[in-house]
This record gives structure tokens, C-alpha cells and sequence, in this order.
């Protein structure tokens, strides 16, 4: 399944564009001048690329500017490309592809276990990665491993019902790392290809649910091996650096593969996939661009730099 990305209302380029470079000639006459490197940086880290890449950006920007390299605002646009390029090469997917692409047959189904805090959209992600997966001919199995929060279990199996996939759900209160048990053994029963572990959310300070979480990955490992094939944490794109926090704090106790950004249509903040990438080492697979099952997207870097990076008019 292709989509386009959708573009963040005015865009990172034409933020740059209007703010920091009030007049392009001073690249030709001298390189950055010290007020359009305060309001460059200033852009930057309100995009939430963070301190690190955005020194790191400027001083690179300010480098070519200053041995000529920079003659245009299109010179200034393709050096910036360039760079962040070059950050986000440094970190590919484990298996240099989707998550989605068919994974080695073992003795059962694969398994993509997602986590994340309170209200970043892992349910709805599951959902949308269910519809990814049935449109490339798998047969998909739901499982609601959150067996606290009200509603969890409705929520993902109307999502099932809606999709035509499979569904695993446990009693309130009863132990998740049973649900993901159950469900390994019911997707094998039915032969699905796939089975993706919905997880209740919870902050890094919960011992005991970062505990709990630990043991459904460990369940999971038991049951399939080599499971789960992937461990994706789910993110809300909008909520900036803290982005950042939470791939530090789930990475101390998963050993994580990938992250989905939630909600990237709704923000400007288009840094965070490059900060996540530069000081985490931690492939982002997929932008959620909106709410229906199809506004998931595959992350690609080429499109990515094409839309933040747009000379729009």
C-alpha cells in the first residue's frame, strides 16, 4: 500500500525561508551573518530537531556558506537536504526493510508487539498496520493485551470486526502476557500469518508495568521464536522532544526496532525523526498521517526531506 505524505502546514523550508533568511544575498556576500544564525538555530529547535543536530546543522550550513558554497537559497536548501540525509542513512530497519515485509517462517506466526505511554494511538496503529498487512494478502490476528483501561478491548476488537481480522482478547484484570499466550495459539489454529500484541500504556516510573511488559515480550519469545519480530514503540509526533524521552526510557527495558510517529500530519515538528534517529539509533518505520486505516505510511526518507524541505510559494 503507496500513499502520498501529507505536508505540515507551512512547511520547515518556508519557515526557514521567512524567518531566518530575510535576505539571501548575505549568503553571497559573506556567508551567514551572526542574527541569521540565531534565527536559523532558533526555527530549528522549534521543529524539535534538538540542540545537538541543530548546532551541528548550523554550524555545517554556516561552513559551506562560508567557503562559497552557498550561493542561492536552492545552494542552502540542498546543502541542509544533504546533511540530514546523511543523519538519517545512520540508522536502517534490522532487516533493511518494512516491518511489514514477510519475515522468515519459523514454527509459527510473526509477531509485532507495540507499546508506547497513555494516548499516542497504539490501538488505532494496530488497526492501520492490520490494514496494511490484509492488503498485501495477510491473514491478521488483533490481540488486546490491555486488559485495565475501560473500553480497551472494545475498541480493538470493533477495529477487528471492521477489518475482517482475527481477534484475542482477554477478561478485565486478567494477566496480558496470557492474552498474547492465547493469541499466539489461536493465530497458529487459524493459520494467520501475523499477529500484532496491542499493549496498555504506561510511563517508565510504573515498575511494575514495565515489568509486566517485559514478561509479555519474554511470553512472546517462548511461544514463536525469534518473537516478537519487531517491537514498535508508538509515539504522538506532537508532543516534541518528549518524543525523545520516551524512546530513552522503553529502550532501557525492550530492546526496540523501530518507532511509528502518531499524528504527523498535525505538526510541525518534523525534527523529531531526525533527532530520534541521530541520538537513538532508532529506525522511524512509519508516520501515521490521519485516521483512517489507510493513512499509515511507510517512512521513507527521500519523501520526507521532499516535503519538509518543499520551496513552497
Amino acid at each position: 500500500m503507496t500513499g502520498t505524505l501529507r505536508r505540515p502546514k507551512r512547511g520547515l523550508w518556508r519557515r526557514i525561508v521567512d524567518f531566518a533568511l530575510t535576505d539571501v544575498n548575505t549568503l553571497v556576500d559573506g556567508g551567514l551573518d551572526g542574527a541569521a544564525i540565531e534565527r536559523l538555530e532558533e526555527v530549528l529547535l522549534e521543529a524539535d530537531f534538538g540542540v545537538d543536530v541543530t548546532l551541528e546543522l548550523v554550524e555545517a550550513l554556516e561552513r559551506a556558506a562560508n567557503r562559497g558554497a552557498i550561493a542561492t537559497e536552492g545552494d542552502l536548501r540542498d546543502t541542509l537536504r544533504a546533511r540530514l540525509a546523511e543523519t538519517l542513512a545512520a540508522a536502517e530497519p534490522p532487516a533493511g526493510g518494512s516491518p511489514t515485509d514477510s519475515p522468515p517462517r519459523g514454527d509459527g506466526p510473526a509477531v509485532l508487539l507495540l507499546v508506547g505511554v497513555n494516548g499516542v494511538g497504539k490501538t488505532t496503529t494496530a488497526a492501520k498496520l492490520a490494514a496494511r498487512l490484509q492488503a498485501e494478502g495477510g491473514r491478521v490476528l488483533l490481540a488486546a493485551a490491555d486488559t485495565f483501561r475501560a473500553g480497551a478491548q472494545e475498541q480493538l476488537r470493533a477495529w477487528a470486526e471492521r477489518l475482517g481480522a482475527d481477534f484475542v482478547g482477554g477478561t478485565p484484570g486478567a494477566d496480558p502476557a496470557s492474552v498474547a499466550f492465547d493469541a499466539v495459539a489461536a493465530a497458529r489454529a487459524r493459520d494467520a500469518d501475523w499477529v500484532l500484541v496491542d499493549t496498555a500504556g504506561r510511563l517508565h516510573t510504573q515498575d511494575d508495568l514495565m515489568r509486566e511488559l517485559v514478561k509479555i515480550d519474554r511470553v512472546l519469545g517462548r511461544q514463536v521464536e525469534g518473537a516478537p519480530y519487531e517491537r514498535l514503540l508508538v509515539v504522538d509526533a506532537t508532543s516534541g522532544q518528549n518524543v525523545m524521552n520516551q524512546a530513552r526510557q522503553f529502550g532501557t527495558s525492550l530492546d526496540l526496532t523501530g518507532l511509528v510517529l502518531a499524528k504527523f500530519d498535525s505538526t510541525a515538528r518534523a525534527g523529531t525523526v531526525v533527532s530520534v534517529v541521530r541520538e537513538l539509533s532508532v529506525p522511524v518505520r512509519f508516520l501515521g498521517v490521519g485516521e483512517s486505516p489507510e493513512d499509515l505510511e511507510a517512512f521513507s526518507p527521500d519523501r520526507y526531506l521532499d516535503k519538509i524541505l518543499a520551496p513552497e510559494p
